[in-house]
């Protein structure tokens, strides 16, 4: 289906969007959270818990699925708090080494989106929710059209659950040599899924605005590893994503020093990484 111009995900302007990302990388370095350190960190299955406040927030009805590998999957611990300190529920779905919807001819990325497709399956039955957010992975790999069929595939699944699809870039990331044979899959897929959203009812987001495009900068907040994200940088990301994703459906985001400096950052995931 054709986005419509009266819809509640085409109201942000893009200059909003990119005020935004200054004003979250801004807040997010102000909080005393610890420094990156190194290596992957990712969360397989899924998981749904209490917000980390004593009095929960006033529910919103938004209910949000969160689809990705690793790298989102470091993000997901200050996305659950920002969410949930918001009034919105949330549902981690990343996977380790995998999450990717696009099979591509890898026999490794085939088996990565089959689990992922029927994950999905099984979480928009049991969680239900009104928002599926999936960041592009760095197993996203396959031709140009695999990877637009396969993003539109996921906005319409959403939809037929009942939700409404929010595409959203990978934040810049060191190639290596296990990624470079899969270099330009990597480079295309983010053009692919702003096409799937144009043409589906669905919402891409470019989280450039936030990361900027070099891995390497200090503004992209990666960890040693140059893919995987700290407590800073994922608090950036969160509170950089609840502004986009409360004016696409209609919630006031939580301040950031509600949640920013919670029970989350002690985070195994960040102990796996190095962080400090």
């Amino acid at each position: 289906m054709a986005m419509h111009s009266t819809s509640k995900f085409s109201r942000i302007a893009r200059g909003r969007a990119r005020s935004a990302g200054a004003a979250a990388l801004t807040v997010a370095l102000a909080v005393p959270l610890a420094a990156c350190g190194a290596q992957a960190g990712g969360q397989d299955g899924s998981t749904a818990s209490a917000a980390s406040h004593d009095e929960p927030a006033k529910a919103t009805g938004v209910r949000v699925l969160w689809m990705g590998d690793s790298i989102a999957g470091a993000q997901a611990p200050a996305l659950e708090a920002a969410l949930e300190a918001g009034g919105v529920e949330f549902m981690n779905a990343t996977s380790d080494g995998g999450g990717n919807v696009v099979a591509g001819d890898h026999p490794v990325t085939k088996m990565g989106a089959k689990s992922t497709w029927k994950t999905l399956q099984k979480h928009l039955t049991s969680f239900r929710p009104t928002v599926v957010a999936y960041q592009i992975t760095t197993y996203d790999w396959g031709t140009g059209r695999q990877q637009l069929t396969a993003y539109r595939k996921l906005a319409r699944t959403a939809e037929d659950g009942g939700a409404r699809l929010v595409l959203v870039s990978a934040p810049p990331f060191k190639i290596d040599d296990f990624f470079r044979p899969h270099a330009a899959a990597i480079k295309s897929a983010p053009k692919m899924a702003a096409r799937a959203a144009e043409a589906e009812n669905a919402r891409y987001l470019d989280a450039s605005q936030l990361w900027g495009n070099d891995y390497s900068a200090e503004r992209a907040q990666r960890a040693k590893d140059g893919i995987h994200s700290c407590q800073q940088g994922s608090a950036a990301f969160a509170t950089w994503f609840t502004k986009q994703l409360g004016a696409l459906t209609d919630f006031t985001p939580a301040a950031p020093a509600t949640w920013a400096t919670g029970s989350w950052t002690g985070d195994e995931r960040y102990v796996k990484l190095g962080c400090a």
